[in-house]
Protein backbone atom coordinates (compact mmCIF):
# COMPACT_ATOMS: atom_id res chain seq x y z
CA UNK A 1 0.00 0.00 0.00
CA UNK A 2 1.21 3.22 -0.83
CA UNK A 3 2.14 5.65 1.90
CA UNK A 4 0.10 9.09 2.17
CA UNK A 5 1.56 11.96 0.06
CA UNK A 6 1.31 15.52 -0.54
CA UNK A 7 0.29 18.07 0.51
CA UNK A 8 0.09 17.35 4.30
CA UNK A 9 -2.10 19.33 6.62
CA UNK A 10 1.30 19.75 8.30
CA UNK A 11 4.19 20.54 5.90
CA UNK A 12 6.73 22.31 5.53
CA UNK A 13 8.58 23.99 2.30
CA UNK A 14 11.62 22.09 2.49
CA UNK A 15 15.04 24.52 3.97
CA UNK A 16 16.44 24.53 7.71
CA UNK A 17 19.12 26.14 9.55
CA UNK A 18 22.53 25.40 8.56
CA UNK A 19 24.21 23.45 11.75
CA UNK A 20 27.54 24.74 12.74
CA UNK A 21 29.47 22.23 11.94
CA UNK A 22 28.13 22.21 8.14
CA UNK A 23 29.13 25.81 8.03
CA UNK A 24 32.54 25.39 9.06
CA UNK A 25 33.21 22.24 6.68
CA UNK A 26 31.48 24.09 3.69
CA UNK A 27 34.25 27.16 4.40
CA UNK A 28 36.78 24.61 5.13
CA UNK A 29 36.28 23.12 1.38
CA UNK A 30 36.20 26.31 -0.25
CA UNK A 31 39.35 27.07 1.08
CA UNK A 32 40.78 23.69 0.06
CA UNK A 33 41.26 22.69 3.55
CA UNK A 34 39.32 19.50 3.56
CA UNK A 35 38.28 17.28 -0.15
CA UNK A 36 35.10 17.16 -1.21
CA UNK A 37 34.77 12.83 0.34
CA UNK A 38 35.36 15.03 3.51
CA UNK A 39 32.44 17.45 2.76
CA UNK A 40 30.23 14.73 1.82
CA UNK A 41 30.63 13.18 5.33
CA UNK A 42 29.92 16.16 6.96
CA UNK A 43 26.65 16.86 4.50
CA UNK A 44 25.69 13.25 5.00
CA UNK A 45 25.76 13.15 9.29
CA UNK A 46 24.10 16.07 9.24
CA UNK A 47 21.62 14.87 7.09
CA UNK A 48 21.03 12.19 9.49
CA UNK A 49 20.90 14.23 11.97
CA UNK A 50 18.40 16.61 10.54
CA UNK A 51 15.68 13.62 9.53
CA UNK A 52 15.27 12.44 12.99
CA UNK A 53 14.52 15.81 14.34
CA UNK A 54 12.04 16.30 11.47
CA UNK A 55 10.40 12.57 12.62
CA UNK A 56 10.29 13.58 16.26
CA UNK A 57 8.88 16.84 15.10
CA UNK A 58 6.05 14.74 13.80
CA UNK A 59 6.51 15.68 10.19
CA UNK A 60 5.29 13.29 7.33
CA UNK A 61 7.38 14.81 4.91
CA UNK A 62 11.62 14.74 4.97
CA UNK A 63 14.22 16.57 3.25
CA UNK A 64 17.49 16.96 3.45
CA UNK A 65 17.57 20.71 4.32
CA UNK A 66 18.93 21.20 0.90
CA UNK A 67 22.28 20.95 3.21
CA UNK A 68 23.99 20.16 0.02
CA UNK A 69 23.41 23.32 -1.15
CA UNK A 70 24.58 27.30 -1.15
CA UNK A 71 20.76 28.44 -2.52
CA UNK A 72 18.02 26.87 -3.18
CA UNK A 73 17.91 27.68 -7.18
CA UNK A 74 21.44 27.78 -8.40
CA UNK A 75 22.88 24.71 -7.33
CA UNK A 76 20.49 23.01 -9.09
CA UNK A 77 20.54 25.04 -12.16
CA UNK A 78 24.67 24.39 -12.11
CA UNK A 79 23.64 20.64 -12.47
CA UNK A 80 21.88 20.71 -15.79
CA UNK A 81 24.56 19.75 -18.95
CA UNK A 82 25.08 23.03 -21.09
CA UNK A 83 24.93 25.51 -17.87
CA UNK A 84 28.14 26.81 -15.88
CA UNK A 85 28.45 28.53 -12.77
CA UNK A 86 29.36 32.16 -12.96
CA UNK A 87 29.36 35.16 -10.87
CA UNK A 88 27.69 38.61 -12.12
CA UNK A 89 29.03 41.91 -10.63
CA UNK A 90 26.38 42.36 -7.81
CA UNK A 91 24.25 40.11 -6.04
CA UNK A 92 19.67 40.10 -6.18
CA UNK A 93 19.08 43.15 -4.51
CA UNK A 94 16.53 42.70 -1.42
CA UNK A 95 14.55 44.77 0.51
CA UNK A 96 17.76 45.99 2.45
CA UNK A 97 20.53 43.76 1.64
CA UNK A 98 22.26 42.49 -1.64
CA UNK A 99 22.55 38.39 -1.89
CA UNK A 100 26.29 36.74 -3.22
CA UNK A 101 26.36 37.12 -7.01
CA UNK A 102 26.45 33.67 -7.89
CA UNK A 103 24.45 33.62 -11.12
CA UNK A 104 24.56 31.09 -14.57
CA UNK A 105 25.74 31.02 -18.24
CA UNK A 106 24.74 28.85 -21.09
CA UNK A 107 27.68 27.14 -22.83
CA UNK A 108 25.66 24.76 -25.39
CA UNK A 109 22.56 22.46 -25.56
CA UNK A 110 20.85 22.16 -21.91
CA UNK A 111 19.76 18.66 -20.80
CA UNK A 112 19.27 16.86 -17.58
CA UNK A 113 21.59 13.49 -17.97
CA UNK A 114 23.51 12.47 -14.81
CA UNK A 115 21.74 15.65 -12.52
CA UNK A 116 23.70 15.33 -9.10
CA UNK A 117 20.39 16.14 -6.93
CA UNK A 118 19.41 12.70 -8.15
CA UNK A 119 22.00 11.01 -6.10
CA UNK A 120 21.25 13.28 -3.19
CA UNK A 121 17.79 12.37 -3.10
CA UNK A 122 18.81 8.79 -3.28
CA UNK A 123 20.56 9.47 0.60
CA UNK A 124 17.31 11.04 1.57
CA UNK A 125 15.51 8.06 0.26
CA UNK A 126 16.65 5.66 2.54
CA UNK A 127 15.78 7.54 5.33
CA UNK A 128 12.46 7.29 4.77
CA UNK A 129 10.26 5.12 7.31
CA UNK A 130 6.14 3.96 7.67
CA UNK A 131 5.48 7.58 8.37
CA UNK A 132 7.26 9.54 6.00
CA UNK A 133 8.12 10.14 2.11
CA UNK A 134 10.96 11.99 1.25
CA UNK A 135 10.59 14.99 -0.43
CA UNK A 136 13.02 16.58 -3.50
CA UNK A 137 12.83 20.29 -4.01
CA UNK A 138 14.79 22.50 -6.79
CA UNK A 139 13.69 25.45 -8.33
CA UNK A 140 10.45 25.67 -11.68
CA UNK A 141 11.59 25.90 -15.18
CA UNK A 142 10.37 29.23 -15.44
CA UNK A 143 12.80 30.17 -12.21
CA UNK A 144 15.34 28.67 -14.52
CA UNK A 145 14.44 31.09 -17.62
CA UNK A 146 14.09 33.92 -15.41
CA UNK A 147 17.86 33.27 -14.50
CA UNK A 148 18.84 32.78 -17.99
CA UNK A 149 17.53 37.17 -18.59
CA UNK A 150 18.54 38.18 -15.46
CA UNK A 151 20.09 40.98 -16.56
CA UNK A 152 23.19 40.58 -19.27
CA UNK A 153 22.85 37.18 -19.34
CA UNK A 154 20.29 36.89 -22.00
CA UNK A 155 22.44 38.33 -24.55
CA UNK A 156 24.65 34.81 -23.83
CA UNK A 157 21.53 32.60 -23.74
CA UNK A 158 19.95 34.49 -27.08
CA UNK A 159 23.67 34.09 -29.02
CA UNK A 160 23.35 30.36 -28.06
CA UNK A 161 19.65 30.06 -28.15
CA UNK A 162 18.49 32.09 -31.16
CA UNK A 163 15.34 30.62 -31.68
CA UNK A 164 13.41 31.09 -27.60
CA UNK A 165 10.84 28.11 -28.84
CA UNK A 166 14.02 25.63 -28.54
CA UNK A 167 15.53 26.77 -25.71
CA UNK A 168 11.81 26.15 -23.51
CA UNK A 169 11.87 22.91 -25.55
CA UNK A 170 15.59 21.95 -24.10
CA UNK A 171 14.48 23.13 -20.92
CA UNK A 172 11.75 21.36 -20.41
CA UNK A 173 13.35 18.00 -21.68
CA UNK A 174 15.96 18.58 -19.11
CA UNK A 175 13.33 18.82 -16.08
CA UNK A 176 11.65 15.87 -17.73
CA UNK A 177 14.82 13.74 -17.41
CA UNK A 178 15.73 14.94 -14.24
CA UNK A 179 11.97 14.43 -13.10
CA UNK A 180 12.49 10.64 -14.45
CA UNK A 181 15.79 9.84 -12.62
CA UNK A 182 14.35 10.81 -9.94
CA UNK A 183 11.05 8.52 -10.62
CA UNK A 184 13.09 5.90 -11.31
CA UNK A 185 15.30 6.17 -7.96
CA UNK A 186 11.48 5.86 -5.66
CA UNK A 187 10.49 9.66 -5.51
CA UNK A 188 7.22 10.00 -5.41
CA UNK A 189 7.18 13.95 -4.33
CA UNK A 190 8.46 16.83 -6.27
CA UNK A 191 8.53 20.24 -5.37
CA UNK A 192 9.01 23.46 -7.42
CA UNK A 193 10.06 26.59 -5.92
CA UNK A 194 8.97 29.48 -8.26
CA UNK A 195 9.75 33.19 -7.60
CA UNK A 196 9.17 34.61 -10.81
CA UNK A 197 4.96 34.85 -10.18
CA UNK A 198 6.15 37.53 -7.21
CA UNK A 199 7.91 39.47 -9.86
CA UNK A 200 4.82 39.66 -11.41
CA UNK A 201 2.65 40.57 -8.42
CA UNK A 202 5.46 43.22 -8.02
CA UNK A 203 4.55 46.34 -10.46
CA UNK A 204 7.79 48.15 -9.12
CA UNK A 205 9.75 44.81 -9.73
CA UNK A 206 8.74 44.01 -12.91
CA UNK A 207 9.11 47.56 -14.13
CA UNK A 208 12.83 47.55 -12.81
CA UNK A 209 13.70 44.29 -14.65
CA UNK A 210 11.51 44.53 -17.85
CA UNK A 211 13.15 47.13 -20.19
CA UNK A 212 11.23 45.91 -22.84
CA UNK A 213 7.78 48.06 -22.72
CA UNK A 214 5.99 46.41 -24.90
CA UNK A 215 6.34 42.68 -23.43
CA UNK A 216 3.42 42.70 -20.90
CA UNK A 217 3.33 41.44 -17.82
CA UNK A 218 0.36 38.52 -18.89
CA UNK A 219 2.03 37.52 -21.84
CA UNK A 220 5.56 36.79 -20.29
CA UNK A 221 3.70 34.90 -17.27
CA UNK A 222 1.06 32.94 -19.81
CA UNK A 223 5.17 32.01 -21.32
CA UNK A 224 6.47 31.04 -17.98
CA UNK A 225 3.29 28.84 -16.96
CA UNK A 226 3.37 27.07 -20.47
CA UNK A 227 6.81 26.15 -19.81
CA UNK A 228 6.36 24.81 -16.14
CA UNK A 229 3.45 22.99 -17.73
CA UNK A 230 5.91 21.42 -20.70
CA UNK A 231 8.38 20.32 -17.88
CA UNK A 232 5.14 18.15 -16.18
CA UNK A 233 3.60 16.87 -19.32
CA UNK A 234 3.93 13.20 -19.32
CA UNK A 235 4.55 12.70 -15.49
CA UNK A 236 3.56 9.02 -13.69
CA UNK A 237 -0.13 9.25 -11.90
CA UNK A 238 1.44 8.23 -8.99
CA UNK A 239 4.19 11.36 -8.81
CA UNK A 240 2.90 14.06 -6.74
CA UNK A 241 4.43 17.19 -8.20
CA UNK A 242 3.93 20.92 -6.13
CA UNK A 243 4.88 24.01 -6.49
CA UNK A 244 5.79 26.83 -3.91
CA UNK A 245 5.10 30.56 -5.15
CA UNK A 246 7.77 33.02 -3.40
CA UNK A 247 8.66 36.35 -2.51
CA UNK A 248 12.20 35.76 -1.89
CA UNK A 249 13.87 34.65 1.15
CA UNK A 250 17.60 36.07 1.98
CA UNK A 251 18.44 36.75 5.49
CA UNK A 252 14.76 37.46 6.77
CA UNK A 253 14.53 40.04 3.86
CA UNK A 254 12.42 39.87 0.70
CA UNK A 255 12.49 40.72 -3.09
CA UNK A 256 8.97 41.46 -3.99
CA UNK A 257 5.51 42.20 -2.74
CA UNK A 258 2.25 42.50 -4.12
CA UNK A 259 -0.80 39.88 -4.11
CA UNK A 260 -1.48 37.20 -6.29
CA UNK A 261 -4.59 38.73 -8.28
CA UNK A 262 -2.28 39.56 -11.79
CA UNK A 263 -1.24 36.08 -11.65
CA UNK A 264 -4.61 33.90 -10.27
CA UNK A 265 -6.79 33.54 -13.00
CA UNK A 266 -3.81 31.37 -15.09
CA UNK A 267 -1.68 30.23 -12.60
CA UNK A 268 -4.45 28.71 -9.86
CA UNK A 269 -6.40 27.41 -12.90
CA UNK A 270 -4.27 26.35 -15.53
CA UNK A 271 -0.74 25.21 -13.80
CA UNK A 272 -0.22 21.46 -13.72
CA UNK A 273 0.79 20.91 -10.17
CA UNK A 274 -1.21 18.92 -7.25
CA UNK A 275 -1.25 21.52 -4.64
CA UNK A 276 0.64 25.01 -4.54
CA UNK A 277 2.42 25.87 -1.06
CA UNK A 278 1.58 29.96 -0.70
CA UNK A 279 3.00 32.61 1.02
CA UNK A 280 0.44 34.55 3.23
CA UNK A 281 2.60 35.64 6.12
CA UNK A 282 2.46 39.32 5.96
CA UNK A 283 0.34 42.52 4.24
CA UNK A 284 2.87 42.03 1.21
CA UNK A 285 1.26 38.47 0.09
CA UNK A 286 -2.31 39.89 0.02
CA UNK A 287 -5.85 38.72 1.11
CA UNK A 288 -7.09 35.28 0.46
CA UNK A 289 -9.91 36.37 -2.56
CA UNK A 290 -7.65 35.03 -5.57
CA UNK A 291 -7.87 31.91 -4.54
CA UNK A 292 -11.05 31.56 -6.01
CA UNK A 293 -9.36 30.51 -8.97
CA UNK A 294 -7.92 27.63 -7.72
CA UNK A 295 -9.06 24.78 -9.64
CA UNK A 296 -11.45 21.99 -7.92
CA UNK A 297 -8.46 19.01 -8.56
CA UNK A 298 -5.76 20.76 -6.32
CA UNK A 299 -5.19 22.24 -2.74
CA UNK A 300 -3.72 24.99 -1.36
CA UNK A 301 -1.36 24.94 1.79
CA UNK A 302 -1.48 28.15 3.38
CA UNK A 303 2.01 29.63 4.76
CA UNK A 304 0.95 31.76 7.69
CA UNK A 305 3.79 30.96 10.00
CA UNK A 306 6.68 33.36 8.61
CA UNK A 307 10.47 31.98 8.80
CA UNK A 308 11.37 35.26 8.51
CA UNK A 309 11.29 35.95 12.18
CA UNK A 310 11.82 33.94 15.89
CA UNK A 311 8.56 35.91 17.21
CA UNK A 312 6.02 32.78 17.24
CA UNK A 313 2.35 34.01 16.19
CA UNK A 314 -1.11 34.44 17.96
CA UNK A 315 -2.17 30.45 17.47
CA UNK A 316 -6.12 31.67 17.19
CA UNK A 317 -5.28 34.73 14.85
CA UNK A 318 -3.63 31.77 12.10
CA UNK A 319 -6.66 29.47 12.79
CA UNK A 320 -8.93 32.87 12.46
CA UNK A 321 -7.09 32.94 8.87
CA UNK A 322 -7.78 29.36 8.06
CA UNK A 323 -11.24 30.02 8.03
CA UNK A 324 -11.16 33.23 6.26
CA UNK A 325 -9.20 31.16 3.27
CA UNK A 326 -11.95 28.64 3.27
CA UNK A 327 -14.01 31.28 1.82
CA UNK A 328 -12.98 30.33 -0.92
CA UNK A 329 -11.14 27.03 -0.96
CA UNK A 330 -12.78 24.26 0.81
CA UNK A 331 -11.34 23.19 4.42
CA UNK A 332 -10.80 19.77 3.37
CA UNK A 333 -8.33 21.13 -0.19
CA UNK A 334 -6.74 23.09 2.71
CA UNK A 335 -3.47 22.43 4.68
CA UNK A 336 -0.56 24.40 6.67
CA UNK A 337 2.81 25.13 6.53
CA UNK A 338 5.48 27.76 7.20
CA UNK A 339 5.64 30.97 4.46
CA UNK A 340 9.17 29.53 3.14
CA UNK A 341 11.86 27.45 4.07
CA UNK A 342 14.11 28.67 7.06
CA UNK A 343 17.35 29.26 5.03
CA UNK A 344 16.46 29.52 1.30
CA UNK A 345 20.51 30.59 1.19
CA UNK A 346 23.19 28.90 3.21
CA UNK A 347 23.47 31.83 5.31
CA UNK A 348 20.02 31.50 7.08
CA UNK A 349 17.13 33.56 8.01
CA UNK A 350 17.49 35.55 11.55
CA UNK A 351 16.14 32.90 14.24
CA UNK A 352 17.95 29.98 15.86
CA UNK A 353 17.57 26.29 15.47
CA UNK A 354 15.17 26.22 18.99
CA UNK A 355 13.27 29.02 17.31
CA UNK A 356 13.06 26.88 13.98
CA UNK A 357 11.51 23.95 15.57
CA UNK A 358 9.08 26.20 17.74
CA UNK A 359 7.70 27.19 14.62
CA UNK A 360 7.27 23.74 12.94
CA UNK A 361 5.43 22.97 16.62
CA UNK A 362 3.17 25.91 16.18
CA UNK A 363 2.04 24.48 12.85
CA UNK A 364 1.59 21.01 14.15
CA UNK A 365 -0.62 22.22 16.81
CA UNK A 366 -2.66 24.36 14.64
CA UNK A 367 -3.02 21.45 12.33
CA UNK A 368 -4.27 19.41 15.07
CA UNK A 369 -6.77 21.10 16.35
CA UNK A 370 -8.70 22.60 13.23
CA UNK A 371 -8.27 19.19 10.76
CA UNK A 372 -7.86 16.93 13.54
Amino acid sequence: MSKKNAPFRFDIVGSFLRPQALKEARAQFKEGKITRDDLTKVENEEICKLVEKQKAAGLPVITDGEFRRSYWHLDFMWGFQGIKEVELSHGYFFHGEETTPGSIEVTGKISGENHPFVEHYKFVKQLEDENTIARQTMPAPAQLLAELYREDNGKITDKIYPDQEELLKDIANAYRQVIKDLYDAGCRNVQFDDCTWGMFCDTKYWEARQKDSSVTVEEEAKKYLRLNNMAIEGKPDDLVLTTHVCRGNYHSTWASSGGYAPVAPFLFADENVDAYYLEFDDERSGGFEPLKYVSDNKKVVLGLVTTKSAKLEDKEAVIKRIHEAEKYVPLDRLCLSPQCGFASCEIGNKLTEEEQWAKLALVKEIAEEVWG
